[in-house]
């Protein structure tokens, strides 16, 4: 129903008699007499008020299409700064994150070291298995400042093509696992295809772990949250291990109440173990020793990371962690450069359907990796015959 018109509306939308409709009526201005020359002349030759379809004339109660929306509580306008918002929220989560990147590691299990007075220390073996940084997000393009980490290495034929094609481009083979780790700034993000070692964190350090628990499937009252179970006689019949009542019938208002410890799934689910001091980094074996329990069973993919209720590592150690990187890959970003330029091209030739001749020419690779692999096979000629000589009966 249309929105009723107030009464000033009417008023305004009267009949008035038009001035070609007066001169029709009215003799010419020859003919006519002095009263009716001097009618004319004060008549106006439009009418006095136009109306306009807007909200205030009551012609409708809807804004006006394509008005954009605007920005109130602006710092520009003299109004203090908001406290909610992205930027807010990366405020108050500033002293909690982390300054640095993580690592991704593959439970091996648990041994114990042994401290020079005799104690017996608990402590996880940890193995990282080719962990390289993937992707920077940073706050401009995604809300917040995060390195992406990958581990290990899948087949080629397990991994469906837009995510081939993101490998591509970055100039790497395809991970099996992917995890994201924030950080503070701008600072704490990391080239991209950099390969992180053990040498990451150093002996003494507290870390952050975090792993996905066993999962124990459905599981009672007494398994699950450690309930005592019901009595064993006195009128108990096949309810030794049942939780008992759930739900009140007066004060409670008839009703299970929300959050009630009860049977169901148990397990399965992330835990972080905090504040874990390292023991032993190793780059020979590409093991991190931590002390203590970490959730999840062997083979296990873990994340470690700086511990955020602790200090960060000194400014010192960071800088020379850095530096080592730059040091291992000194030509990361032209690396990643070249790739992005190959991707274009394969992406190019697979539009125009030419995958098949540029296979049938053969992969061309560089120089170097194909010296390399004369060496290894040139050695491995070598060392052939002096097995077979070891292996003959006398």
């Amino acid at each position: 129903m249309a929105p009723r018109l107030p009464a000033r509306c009417w008023q305004q939308l009267a009949l008035r008699p038009s001035t070609a409709t007066t001169a029709l009526l009215l003799p010419s201005s020859a003919a006519a007499s002095p009263l009716q020359q001097q009618q004319l002349a004060q008549q106006p030759t439009t009418l006095p008020y136009t109306q306009h379809r807007t909200v205030k004339t009551g012609w409708s109660t809807l804004p006006a299409r394509g008005a954009k929306p605007q920005r109130f509580n602006q710092v520009t306008s003299g109004l203090p700064a908001l406290t909610t918002g992205p930027a807010a929220a990366l405020r108050r989560k500033e002293r909690t994150t982390p300054v640095r990147a993580g690592v991704l590691a593959v439970k091996k299990g648990m041994t114990v070291f042994m401290g020079r007075t005799g104690a017996r220390i608990a402590c996880t073996v940890l193995q990282l298995d080719r962990v390289q940084t993937v992707l920077n997000k940073t706050r401009s393009r995604h809300g917040y400042w995060a390195v992406q980490v990958g581990m290990g290495e899948r087949q080629p034929g397990n991994v469906g093509a837009p995510l081939l094609g993101y490998y591509e481009a970055k100039g790497m083979a395809p991970k099996e696992v992917l995890a994201e780790f924030r950080v503070r700034d701008e600072s704490g993000l990391l080239p991209v295809g950099v390969q992180l070692m053990p040498d990451w964190f150093h002996v003494g350090q507290r870390v952050d772990v975090r792993g996905i628990c066993k999962g124990k499937g459905f599981a009672g009252g007494m398994k699950r949250h450690g309930f005592s179970g019901q009595e064993a006689s006195h009128g108990n019949s096949k309810n030794h291990r049942t939780i008992g009542s759930v739900g009140p019938s007066q004060g409670s208002g008839s009703r299970v109440l929300p959050g009630k410890k009860m049977p169901g799934r148990m397990g399965g689910h992330r835990v972080t173990v905090q504040n874990l001091p390292v023991l032993m980094v190793d780059n020979d074996l590409g093991i991190l020793v931590v002390k203590g329990c970490v959730a999840g069973p062997k083979g296990s993919v873990i994340q470690v990371q700086d511990a955020c209720k602790k200090d960060p590592p000194p400014q010192d150690f960071i800088e020379k962690t850095r530096k080592l990187l730059e040091e291992r890959f000194p030509e990361a970003e032209a690396h990643l450069q070249a790739a992005r330029q190959r991707h274009l091209e394969l992406k190019e030739a697979r539009r125009e359907k030419r995958i098949a001749e540029l296979i049938s020419e053969g992969v061309k690779g560089a120089e170097e990796h194909a010296d390399a692999i004369e060496e290894i096979l040139a050695a491995s000629a070598n060392e052939r015959p002096a097995e077979l000589e070891q292996t003959q009966p006398l």
